[in-house]
């Protein structure tokens, strides 16, 4: 993510303060009343054994769609294609791949089992899309539109469904306005994701918890 100048910063700190306390609440209020049925969410930090431990929850299911929400690979990319390809040699054959920006709307006429991996990078492309880090007009009310409509997707699904999304409230406070921004929106759309689920599980260093 981009870097900002001190000015671009405060600007942007001022504008999405109340945003993302607002934001939180709006989340948020879909737990309400909430019933979660096969709705599985797994976060975990980096390197934590998430997405191997998610992978293990669908290998009993016939079809799996696989969501890949987070930006494709690209030349000028190595490492990042490399970590891909990574991901793509675990899935088992039979599985199919859906690389899409567009979660709510794939949630919503997908008819198989699905894991969504993962929430973190999928959010990392939509405030690209909006244009949080070039603090376009109007990008907070577009990325709360697009979190809304996701956590009602989530929350209407009735196929068994196992998100991914990364836990990035326990380390250090980012350095940058953008960092803080997106460890902020994750924050809030991993609640309201965690509010609507089944069942959410933690994992630390392999180990899983159950919350």
């Amino acid at each position: 993510m981009p870097t900002m100048t001190n000015d671009s910063g405060r600007r942007l700190a001022d504008a999405v303060a109340a945003r993302l306390e607002a934001g939180a609440a709006m989340l948020r209020r879909f737990g309400r009343g909430g019933h979660g049925n096969g709705r599985v969410l797994i976060l975990g930090g980096v390197r934590s054994g998430k997405s191997r431990y998610a992978e293990q929850l669908m290998v009993g299911y016939n079809h799996v769609v696989y969501i890949a929400g987070g930006l494709p690979p690209t030349d000028d990319d190595p490492e990042w294609a490399a970590r891909v390809a990574a991901h793509r040699a675990r899935r088992p054959p039979h599985w199919r791949t859906v690389e899409t920006s567009d979660l709510a709307g794939t949630l919503r006429c997908t008819t198989t089992p699905m894991l969504v991996d993962c929430l973190g990078t999928w959010l990392s492309r939509v405030l690209d899309e909006v244009g949080a880090w070039q603090q376009e007009q109007g990008w907070q009310q577009r990325v709360d539109e697009r979190l809304r409509d996701f956590v009602d997707a989530w929350r209407t699904t009735t196929v068994p469904i196992v998100a991914v999304s990364n836990e990035v409230g326990s380390g250090v406070v980012p350095a940058t306005v953008s960092g803080r921004i997106f460890r902020d929106v994750l924050g809030a759309l991993n609640t309201a994701v965690a509010a609507e689920s089944h069942s959410v599980r933690l994992v630390v260093a392999g180990r899983v918890l159950r919350l």
